[in-house]
């Protein structure tokens, strides 16, 4: 009986597992869908709707591909983040002075993307071998001083064939790179948590 008890509760990881790596799968093809479209980089504050909004298609930032990109897959992070943030704002940065939630830009924001996915994603070891950081993981950077940068891990290798490519906008659009290992890596994640 115990055999059939551990035999059981394999299947079932290996149910999890499988169902883990469809949505990730899914995520990295939505971060390469993304980057057909043409969009000037631009990190001005917007106004808009919410639940839903969005800065106007041809515009965005790194945020906003992680946002586009899990919104194609049902899950829209302005809503998630803002009702996180609404119960437990004093887990938040406090980095731009607000004292309150703001529906329109905290989602936008990368070290609140961090939080967020730190507090409901799965955090995953920081390291410099290429294998650690799967597609659909996301992987955020500081590129020196407060400037943080945010994109996702993508089933695409490097033309070496040891690293995944990244899907993200440094100020060029929504592009593939490879610059995994480009600049400091401070935050990996797997998000939603398997």
């Amino acid at each position: 009986m115990r055999f059939a008890c551990l035999f059981i509760g394999s299947v079932l990881i290996t149910s999890a597992n499988k169902a883990q790596d469809n949505f990730s799968n899914r995520l990295s093809a939505a971060a390469l869908e993304l980057t057909k479209a043409t969009v000037q980089y631009d990190g001005a504050y917007y106004s808009m709707p919410y639940p839903g909004g969005d800065v106007p298609a041809d515009r965005g930032v790194c945020t906003d591909v992680i946002i586009r990109a899990y919104r194609k897959l049902g899950i829209d992070l302005q809503v998630e983040v803002h009702r996180d943030m609404l119960a437990h704002f004093n887990h938040y940065p406090k980095t731009w002075g607000l004292t309150k939630p703001d529906k329109n830009i905290d989602h936008r924001r990368v070290p609140n993307l961090m939080t967020y996915f730190s507090r409901h994603g799965l955090v995953k070891k920081i390291s410099t071998h290429p294998s650690d950081y799967l597609p659909g993981d996301i992987v955020a950077w500081n590129l020196g001083g407060n400037l943080t940068h945010i994109g996702i891990v993508i089933n695409q290798k490097s033309d070496d064939g040891f690293r995944n490519l990244i899907v993200h906008n440094i100020g060029n659009g929504q592009e593939i790179s490879d610059c995994l290992f480009t600049y400091k890596i401070i935050g990996h994640y797997s998000y939603p948590k398997p």
